[in-house]
């Protein structure tokens, strides 16, 4: 299913860089995951993790401030691991300043059982010069016990 998962989205970065404006890069940084547990009736109690993560992105121009932005990272959270697939479509602010939303794709690493899940993200970037740029996430679970998380990082386009 790994393997499986990574040609996939090999072919489709590949289909789609082939005729469009692209631009490379690498990011990573620090995730802090959120899980949400209830307890009664006394509401949500977050249980907090700290993490890593890093991988590669594309963004491919599409036009008037528009890119398509999928990205393939590898994220740890304590004993999970799991690959991150975002597909975002960014949207140009300003020059400097960049919104990207978008579904996540998630495949789980489990000994016992490993899982597929689809996450949604909103994400903010800011380009400190023309290759470094800051941005923060925020991923939100759907399901009752899946975490929200957050990611604070570094990109730089190669």
């Amino acid at each position: 299913m790994k393997k499986t998962f990574v040609f996939i989205f090999a072919l489709l970065l590949i289909s789609l860089t082939a005729t469009a404006q692209t631009e490379f890069g690498i990011k990573g940084g620090l995730n802090f995951t959120f899980f949400k547990v209830t307890e009664g009736d006394f509401g949500t109690n977050p249980d907090t993790e700290i993490g890593y993560y890093g991988g590669v992105f594309v963004d491919i121009k599409i036009d008037n401030g528009f890119h398509f932005q999928p990205e393939l990272l590898y994220k740890g959270v304590g004993e999970f691991e799991f690959l991150n697939a975002p597909m975002y479509l960014k949207y140009d602010i300003n020059n400097n300043f960049h919104i990207l939303v978008g579904p996540s794709l998630n495949y789980f690493f489990d000994v016992v059982n490993a899982n597929f899940k689809v996450r949604a993200d909103i994400s903010l970037d800011y380009n400190l010069s023309y290759k470094l740029s800051i941005h923060m996430k925020y991923t939100l679970g759907f399901e009752e016990l899946s975490p929200n998380i957050i990611f604070l990082g570094l990109g730089y386009k190669l």
